[in-house]
């Protein structure tokens, strides 16, 4: 009854240092969507990927500046998830995501005669700024301690799907390829089932009442995660650059090569995420749970 009655309208949150904080990033999230929206490139994926994250991060930002400005961060700190965590962790998730697009962005869009890309590659590394800010302040100034999101186990997992998505916005030149068709089916895998085992960890209520033991079903998921990327990093270089040797003139902004480098890069960088999640897992070490 006492939590209860803490959870109050308090619409002088967004007066602190944390909430001006987020009313900076959602506002200057909007404005990088709108200038990347005027921009154009509808047809490529990382612009997609681009205007998703300038989307996402804002939306996901204003939803916690509501729910702590009328209090029911307190309900749901008592009732079914870790607020501090799973804020902390949204906002190292959105320095992930903002940071990444900022360099991508730039990469393709931004040249000596590209003012207008120049102009939306500050905003977009402005955005990732103050998302990096933020968890600068929760982790090292307010000294902030996640349990799961805002943790190792948990932000491994949000980087697994994160490289996950960098490959799949990256896939290109398959189509006409059996063996290829079925890397990306291994790709596709595991990559819905991250984002299930996220919240389910991050709702501890919903975790206790699952009729199996999650943390047994992560471990066997890694297990056949380490065996697919395994198949995937063996047959993607031999059978895209097989005969298919890299151009003498291939710019990484626009060389569909270079791309198709990029998911052999992402794809080993996954295989070895998955194999120290699963190693740190089976040992139980830094706060893994087998």
């Amino acid at each position: 009854k006492d939590t209860l009655s803490k959870a109050v309208f308090n619409p002088s949150s967004l007066m602190s240092g944390r909430g001006g904080l987020h009313m900076a990033q959602i506002v200057l999230c909007l404005v990088t969507f709108v200038l990347g929206m005027f921009r154009g490139g509808s047809s490529h994926t990382y612009w997609i990927y681009a205007m998703f994250t300038w989307a996402f991060c804002p939306i996901m930002t204003l939803i916690i500046s509501v729910i702590e400005m009328f209090g029911l961060d307190v309900v749901l700190n008592m009732f079914c998830m870790d607020w501090g965590d799973f804020t902390t962790g949204m906002a190292m998730s959105s320095s992930l995501m903002t940071v990444s697009v900022a360099i991508t962005y730039a990469n393709f869009y931004a040249c000596l005669k590209c003012l207008y890309g120049w102009i939306v590659s500050v905003f977009a590394f402005l955005c990732g700024f103050l998302y990096v800010l933020e968890v600068v302040k929760d982790k090292f100034l307010d000294k902030k301690k996640g349990s799961y999101l805002a943790a190792l186990p948990g932000f491994w997992k949000v980087l697994e799907a994160f490289v996950s998505c960098m490959i799949f916005v990256s896939l290109t030149g398959y189509r006409d390829k059996p063996a290829l068709i079925f890397c990306v089916i291994a790709y596709i895998i595991p990559f819905p089932i991250l984002p299930l085992i996220i919240a389910t960890n991050i709702l501890k209520k919903l975790k206790k009442c699952l009729p199996f033991n999650l943390d047994r079903f992560v471990f066997v998921f890694l297990v056949i995660s380490v065996v697919l990327y395994i198949f995937t990093a063996i047959m993607w270089p031999i059978f895209m650059f097989r005969h298919n040797p890299r151009p003498s003139d291939c710019p990484p902004s626009f060389c569909i090569w270079a791309i198709q480098f990029m998911v052999a890069f992402f794809t080993y960088v996954n295989l070895i995420l998955f194999s120290l999640d699963l190693i740190f897992t089976l040992l139980g070490i830094c706060d893994f749970k087998r």
